[in-house]
């Protein structure tokens, strides 16, 4: 691919785009980045909180501990905590530094606030407003389909600020139509390393730091460290460091993550495989950056017909990524990434999300282990074939396949989940 060609630049964007950083579960801070910048546009003592909210997200937020909070769970507590502590500019990050007298603060606001959750009935699966009132005023910001976007923010009945119709899009479940498996193994092969080495740095360094953190301490479940004890063979390693990752951030780590498609479990679990597989094998440098190209593309390119949010799980798409990454750095070529994808896709593509907790780990080692089965399927000259349930010829047809099962077939599997979250059933 030539770096001439605006398709080259597209991916750098992309990259540096979907690559950014954030500091706990992605639907709860952006909750707590919705309320700050609420309480920006607010004046006066607050004496009601309002969060109302898509059902994804209240699925998402329910169960997942809100970092730099003392422990707690919930809308409620990602809403206050980015009242008190919350430093909107940080967005994602927003509730990164919060002070011991923060935290005070934060408890006597939740005593003395009342916070009411709302479901929001919105055919947008990312959709939340925050509304802050006291006795003579009272301001409220909405962000919809993407985690940062913002559409309004309101101070009484004035608009402060409105989203241009130009932008309402952007942005947002990001546009990565451009993207295919050949397109994709072209940019890795032929990208200027330097274009995009900062972005992976970060990775490396965040999303391995988290890692070590979920197996040197005991955080949910501590899947990672459960995997880890069996044995020191490779494939337990990958999968236990992904798992750590998401034990430590699922239960409140105050550790940013490199996010990739919205979701921190994604980053993790697309790139820290591959990190590791490269520093146990003792791979250079040049390889192990266009292995996490190739994986956190693939990644990318199997959401952007999901979404951001569904029923689907996201790990899986991003667990087959990290095969994929890995399948290049083995010196596999467009029709061997190719074969890893699809074989892995077809194996997992049933798991369901039931929203943001400790299981994400142990989703995320079977995500993995389901990629790396796939890639070893095709070295053993086997694979799964045309007509064979979700399978297509053509790893186009089956990626368009695995989006119209996880954004239209799994409607009606979310609403379920929802339901049964919510206990309505």
């Amino acid at each position: 691919m030539n770096k001439k060609d605006n398709v080259y630049h597209q991916y750098v964007k992309a990259l540096k785009e979907e690559l950014v950083p954030a500091m706990g579960c992605t639907e709860p801070i952006a909750i707590a980045y919705c309320a700050s910048l609420a309480n920006e546009a607010f004046e006066g003592n607050c004496e009601e909180v309002i969060i109302q909210a898509s059902g994804n997200i209240i699925k998402n937020v329910k169960s997942v501990t809100v970092p730099n909070t003392g422990g707690l769970k919930g809308i409620e507590a990602a809403a206050a905590v980015g009242i008190v502590a919350g430093d909107s500019k940080k967005k994602l990050e927003v509730i990164s530094e919060v002070t011991e007298s923060q935290k005070e603060a934060l408890k006597d606001f939740l005593k003395t606030t009342l916070i009411r959750v709302v479901p929001l009935p919105s055919e947008i699966p990312l959709d939340m407003i925050v509304t802050i009132k006291g006795k003579e005023h009272e301001a409220s910001v909405r962000i919809a389909k993407g985690h940062e976007h913002i559409l309004w923010i309101k101070k009484d009945d004035k608009f402060q600020y409105v989203r241009p119709e130009e932008e309402k899009d952007s942005t947002v479940d990001t546009n990565h139509s451009f993207m295919s498996v050949q397109g994709i193994y072209e940019f890795v092969c032929d990208a200027d390393i330097d274009d995009v080495k900062e972005t992976l740095d970060r990775q490396i360094q965040y999303n391995m730091a988290i890692s070590k953190r979920g197996l040197e301490e005991s955080f949910g479940a501590n899947i990672g460290k459960i995997i880890l004890s069996r044995n020191d063979e490779l494939l337990t390693k990958i999968k236990a460091y992904a798992a750590a990752g998401s034990d430590a951030r699922m239960s409140g780590c105050e550790l940013p993550v490199i996010i990739n498609s919205g979701s921190g479990n994604q980053g993790m679990t697309t790139s820290i495989p591959v990190i590791v597989w490269a520093r146990e094998k003792k791979i250079d440098e040049d390889k192990l950056y266009r292995s996490l190209l190739m994986s956190n593309l693939i990644t990318m390119h199997l959401k952007q017909g999901i979404g951001k949010l569904s029923a689907y799980c996201g790990v899986v798409s991003a667990g087959v990524g990290a095969a994929c990454g890995i399948c290049y750095m083995e010196g596999g070529d467009l029709e061997a990434i190719s074969h890893t994808l699809v074989n892995g896709i077809a194996m997992i593509s049933g798991t369901v999300c039931d929203g943001a907790k400790p299981s994400c780990a142990a989703k995320i080692a079977s995500a993995v282990e389901a990629g790396l089965l796939g890639y070893e399927m095709y070295l053993n000259g086997q694979e799964f074939k045309d007509g064979e349930g979700i399978v297509k010829k053509g790893v186009e047809n089956t990626i368009r396949n695995i989006s119209l099962l996880a954004k239209e077939g799994m409607r009606q599997t979310d609403q379920e989940i929802i339901e049964i979250m919510t206990g309505k059933c």
